[in-house]
């Protein structure tokens, strides 16, 4: 396998990668116009680059473009050394491009149509490596005649840009009255992009020399490498003659018949398609940045709407728990007794806690009679379904509370004002149709429940924790122990001392005593669990706000707007994925593209 076989392997393997990454971009395309039209781009690229490998060993077109009367035709005959073309002012309209090149040489071999062109075989030592095309003038005002029409014939603009596609090197020609035509001018930049570029200034025989004038003119957006200054005339005179081409024009022809030979003709393809990608990528993102901005405005528009929706859920969460705190405190109560075991002030606790049902078993207890027993039976049932209602209600109170917030009316209105911002954006109209929003409402209503619910168990046992310390346990155990002790002290000393051992014996304390007694014992035990649940119900009460504060974000509505969100970010992402596809371009473009001192190209 010899080089040029390889340098072709090679081609062909950086074309295939090229288009698969282009490919690959354009399959993830969002519901978006721009991003379908982004596609349509892409595929009409994967065309050209399927026409390119169609020609990769065909020789390289070189086309003349400039403005009528700069002297195309006349340069095309200079280069072939024979009049081949008809040399005029205006060319006829309906007169189709001629295309030179080789007698075993096809316009289907380039992939050119060949009822567009107008073919003639020479066996000229230029056509070696090259095939030339005579084009029309893109800045006549001709248009096509009614006869052409009817046989299917265009104007000259028509068929000229049927044409350019075709060619990889352009002739671009001009003279000192016509460099700075602005047709010809908006021609050569739709061109430029798949081919690379030769600048000629022609009638060098009558013309100032306006090189320098249009290279300044040129530099804003090409790269012009030699501009050559040829008299067309001149040298088909010299070549009829047999004389050597003199000065630029043996130049020019050097150029052609052996600076694009051999491994060029691949070299130049490679580049101009490289040129074409990167155009076609720069089209695509000037057409995204032109109609992102909407896109954005619809999701600062979800932030929005997630952001007062959160912030009306947050306090209603807020306003129902703190509606059934007091079964969050019995349930804390619950796990602070269990935390401390069997110690003195935990049985408070859980007497506390368990005072209904004891009052209600003691009263069992006193029942003389079925109709008694049945009685009291119906009150205890009562009270444990009042509690077990109350212990559901609690549980129950997010979903209350998301029920209360994402309302039907709320909802709709939410809709309504993003389906505003979704069809200004041009974006995917059921994202923000109302029965989206509604089963998305549902779905982030039934994860923020379960969140919440596992942040209230969180919080439960992080409150219990923090109120089960053995400073506040030994605090309210011995507070707790000191009225105890003060009251068998007092009782020990009347049994034990004073009625026995004192001087004056007196007598043991009577029921008057036990009753004051235990009335203060139980006022004291009353005062104890007084402050440790005003704790408790203080450091609950800071924690719900902590909790509803911490709601008041658009995570907590996470899942609500989750297709219009996501239509977005996939724009965002194609968007990013396109700048990441132009910077491999840009690179491919560095290290592919040798920089070349004739040939110019669109910057």
């Amino acid at each position: 396998m010899n080089c040029s076989e390889l340098d072709h392997l090679e081609l062909l393997g950086e074309i295939d990668t090229l288009v698969d990454r282009l490919q690959r971009w354009a399959h993830r395309t969002p519901v978006w116009q721009p991003a379908e039209t982004c596609r349509a781009l892409v595929r009409r690229l994967a065309q050209r680059a399927g026409a390119l490998r169609v020609r990769l060993e065909a020789p390289l077109v070189v086309a003349t473009l400039g403005g009528t009367g700069t002297g195309k035709s006349a340069l095309v005959n200079a280069l072939l050394g024979a009049e081949t073309v008809e040399v005029g002012r205006q060319r006829p309209t309906t007169v189709r491009p001629t295309l030179i090149c080789r007698p075993e040489l096809t316009p289907e071999m380039l992939g050119i149509d060949p009822q567009s062109v107008e073919v003639v075989h020479r066996d000229l030592p230029v056509l070696a490596d090259v095939v030339l095309i005579d084009c029309p003038d893109p800045d006549t005002t001709e248009d096509a005649s009614q006869d052409s029409v009817a046989r299917g014939d265009q104007g000259n603009l028509a068929r000229l840009r049927a044409l350019l596609p075709h060619c990889d090197v352009l002739l671009v020609t001009t003279t000192q009255q016509k460099y700075r035509s602005a047709r010809v001018a908006d021609e050569l930049a739709q061109a430029a992009a798949g081919a690379r570029l030769v600048f000629v200034q022609t009638h060098a025989d009558v013309d100032e020399d306006v090189r320098n004038d249009w290279r300044e003119v040129l530099d804003r957006q090409y790269t012009t490498g030699r501009i050559f200054l040829v008299d067309s005339p001149a040298a088909l005179a010299d070549a009829q003659e047999g004389l050597q081409p003199r000065g630029d024009f043996a130049a020019l022809v050097d150029f052609l018949t052996r600076q694009l030979a051999g491994t060029a003709a691949a070299r130049i393809r490679r580049a101009n398609f490289l040129d074409l990608v990167d155009e076609t990528l720069a089209r695509c993102r000037r057409r995204i940045d032109e109609a992102i901005a909407p896109v954005r405005k619809a999701q600062s528009a979800v932030d929005e709407q997630r952001t007062q929706l959160a912030s009306r859920l947050a306090g209603q969460m807020r306003g129902e728990l703190l509606a059934s705190r007091r079964s969050w405190e019995n349930r804390l109560l619950g796990q602070v007794a269990g935390r401390w075991g069997l110690s003195p002030f935990s049985l408070v606790l859980r007497a506390y806690q368990g005072l209904g049902g004891l009052l209600t078993s003691t009263l069992l207890w006193r029942a003389r009679t079925p109709a008694q027993m049945a009685l009291w039976g119906a009150v205890g049932g009562a009270r444990l379904w009042k509690r077990r209602r109350q212990q559901q209600d609690a549980d129950r109170g997010a979903d209350r509370a998301v029920a209360g917030c994402w309302d039907q009316a709320e909802l709709r209105s939410a809709a309504m004002v993003l389906g505003g911002y979704v069809a200004e954006a041009g974006l995917d109209r059921r994202a923000a149709q109302w029965e989206t929003v509604s089963a998305e409402a549902e779905r982030a209503g039934a994860g923020f429940v379960e969140s919440v619910s596992a942040e209230l168990e969180s919080l439960v046992d992080r409150l219990a924790r923090r109120h089960t310390g053995w400073f506040t346990r030994w605090c309210y155990e011995l507070l707790l122990a000191a009225m105890l002790g003060l009251l068998l002290y007092r009782l020990g000393r009347n049994f034990f001392y004073d009625s026995w051992l004192a001087e004056r014996p007196v007598d043991v304390f009577g029921l008057d005593f036990y009753l004051s007694a235990g009335f203060w014992l139980l006022l004291w035990c009353l005062l104890l669990i007084w402050a440790f649940s005003g704790r408790l119900r203080r450091g609950l009460r800071r924690e719900i706000d902590q909790l509803a504060e911490g709601w008041k974000n658009t995570a907590t509505a996470t899942g609500l707007f989750r297709r219009l969100e996501g239509d977005c970010r996939r724009i965002e992402r194609f968007r990013q994925d396109l700048d990441r596809l132009r910077q491999q371009v840009d690179r491919l473009r560095r290290q592919l593209t040798p920089s070349d001192e004739v040939l110019g190209h669109r910057r």
